[in-house]
């Protein structure tokens, strides 16, 4: 079975030092002094990540601590770890945990949280007693620039212009942020407004633009007010705010007996926007029919077929490819990609990377055969992962990713969708790292950032941890491997967050010989599943080991020795307000045939994102 089971996720971070320490004396006692400080561990122009650091600098113990700032208007706390954050209006409150109230004399604890905005915290309070929670007084940052006007707008490129910001020590350059994320740094115009052309992005598309001003000290100040473009022509994106897409796997047709006929009884078709069918092969550097059987050539009875009309021996085109074209008969909305690759036929990208155009070529020849040219709507690339190990290595270099994406988009031209399934693997030196993701991000519609498998029984004695957290939690086995971080990372980068949709897996991970209920227990090895050890889909494990608990916003379940971890409506609920929140493109899920059949798992994605 070609099921991908990749080890994905963390940041880069960016420090950027805010506040400086100030002993407090606390009204318990003068000689319990602390200090407070925050530090701007990330910016992506639409947020960032912020760190506040307690440290007791007296000679006697501290039972517990509460730190409180004011957020300017617009700005706030979209979620936490490691304290419990509160907000009245724009004044925000900070309270330790049962585990981390105590600091004993030279100790230190940090909290940490994603901000929403730009704005940055003051009027500190430490127990009660003042700290200074502003910038350093007479090294103010920079004023936000003046609201940039569009022009010279084109199928592919756009030309921004802005009045100057203010600064007490001058101007070093500017950002440019679209949809939120970094895409390039100018410096200031010698007289007159500043200008910047951006010639990567992609017809019929609509874009958000803001610049935020640095100073001579690297300080950022507030991002302007944003100008909205939307480029000429098509983009084929298939129309719709938010992007629902769903894996559809060929072998879904035999033990499982999961058809396409079972995307529109569950209701799935009706609320998801795009099917990515998986997979086609990419051997000798091209790409090929992955199972000819199941595609193109299984004669489908009436009772399984999507009209209710059965194949006859003679037709020219029948197996998944038919009823594919017969779900779109029936459902005109969706959008279709053959995707290619996965967990077990990435290797071939290795020598498709050495030969960008022959491959496009050959994709092209593939997707638009003659048999089946109606069916889909363009191509999905799942290469895992580019310069980087999966199933095998590959050390095609950081650029090979950015070429093939290139050659491919050159190949289908602006009318086709062209995406790319990646890594989420954000830990410091992991494999976000390893490849040009923003630089090829300018030749894809999107990304599928398959933001799950992050912990699973390959580890066989544990410790158990939830597959797909969405953000750290204490204890969590790795830095990086949470989809706020891997995200976080993708953006830093330069990725612009529309065209980032986050994962969600239909299916849990779990091992077995587990006695302790929460995350972080030790086990015996992978729990028992129907078709593979150590993953089982979510439409069995709602009944048979419903969940105990939820960690990092994704749900956990203890039942009897076994442990598992796996995705519930509610817990989906929360991360499409996550991704609204960080202006995502939307959300994808692997795959179909693990959900109910009703679609509930389909539904909350549905519902999450409207």
């Amino acid at each position: 079975m070609r099921f991908r089971h990749k080890v994905v996720a963390g940041l880069t971070t960016l420090v950027l030092p805010f506040a400086a320490m100030v002993g407090l004396a606390t009204p318990a006692s003068a000689a319990a002094n602390a200090t407070a400080t925050f530090t701007k561990t990330q910016d992506w122009g639409s947020g960032f990540g912020g760190s506040w650091t307690v440290k007791n600098t007296g000679t006697t113990t501290l039972s517990s601590w509460n730190v409180e700032w004011d957020f300017p208007t617009g700005t706030r706390v979209a979620s936490s770890w490691d304290a419990t954050i509160t907000s009245t209006g724009d004044h925000w409150t900070a309270k330790n945990l049962a585990w981390n109230g105590t600091l004993a004399p030279g100790a230190t604890v940090t909290f940490g949280f994603n901000g929403v905005g730009p704005g940055f915290p003051s009027n500190c309070t430490l127990n009660g007693g003042s700290c200074d929670g502003g910038v350093v007084p007479g090294d103010e940052p920079p004023s936000a620039p003046g609201t940039p006007t569009a022009s010279g707008i084109t199928n592919t490129s756009a030309k921004l212009t802005w009045a100057a910001a203010t600064d007490d020590k001058g101007i070093k350059n500017y950002d440019v942020l679209r949809d939120g994320a970094k895409v390039a740094t100018v410096p200031p115009a010698a007289s007159g407004p500043t200008s910047y052309t951006d010639n990567t992005l992609s017809a019929g598309t609509d874009y958000s633009y803001t610049i935020q001003a640095r100073d001579t000290k690297d300080q950022t100040g507030p991002v302007s007010t944003s100008v909205a473009v939307r480029t000429t022509g098509d983009g084929g994106t298939g129309g719709g705010n938010k992007i629902k897409m769903g894996y559809f796997t060929q072998w879904g047709v035999y033990g499982r007996n999961y058809h396409v006929k079972n995307l529109d009884t569950s209701g799935t078709a009706a609320k998801i926007t795009h099917i990515n069918y998986a997979f086609g092969n990419v051997q000798n550097g091209k790409c090929t029919i992955g199972d000819a059987y199941a595609d193109y050539d299984k004669a489908y009875t009436a009772d399984q077929s999507v009209d209710g009309v059965a194949d006859t021996w003679d037709q020219p085109l029948r197996g998944n490819f038919n009823q594919l074209r017969k779900l779109k008969a029936k459902h005109p909305h969706l959008k279709i990609l053959f995707s290619f690759g996965g967990w077990t036929w990435s290797g071939g990208f290795t020598q498709a990377a050495q030969n960008p155009a022959a491959f496009a070529q050959s994709c092209y020849d593939l997707v638009e055969d003659p048999r089946w040219a109606d069916v889909f709507d363009g191509i999905d690339l799942d290469w895992e992962y580019p310069n980087a190990c999966g199933l095998t290595c590959d050390n095609s270099g950081p650029a090979a990713l950015k070429n093939l994406a290139a050659a491919t988009r050159t190949k289908f031209g602006p009318n086709y969708l062209v995406t790319a399934a990646i890594t989420a693997d954000g830990s410091t030196g992991g494999k976000i790292d390893k490849a040009d993701y923003a630089g090829a991000s300018a030749s894809f519609d999107w990304y599928n950032v398959m933001t799950y498998d992050f912990f699973g029984s390959w580890a066989t004695k544990g410790p158990t941890a939830p597959h797909s957290p969405l953000t750290p939690y204490p204890g969590i086995p790795q830095q990086g491997f949470s989809s706020s971080e891997a995200i976080a990372k993708l953006k830093a980068q330069g990725v612009p967050d529309k065209k980032l949709l986050l994962g969600i897996g239909f299916y849990g991970r779990g091992w077995t010989g587990v006695t302790q209920d929460a995350p972080g227990g030790v086990a015996t090895g992978p729990g028992q599943g129907t078709y593979e050890q150590g993953i089982e889909d979510y439409k069995v494990l709602k009944n048979t080991c419903p969940a105990t608990g939820t960690v990092g916003g994704t749900a956990y379940a203890k039942c009897g020795n076994s442990w598992w971890s796996y995705d519930t409506p509610a817990t989906i609920q929360t991360k499409m307000a996550w991704a609204k929140n960080q202006k995502l493109g939307g959300a994808f899920f692997w795959s179909a045939d693990g959900d109910t059949s009703n679609g509930e798992l389909v539904n909350a994605i549905h519902t999450g994102l409207q």
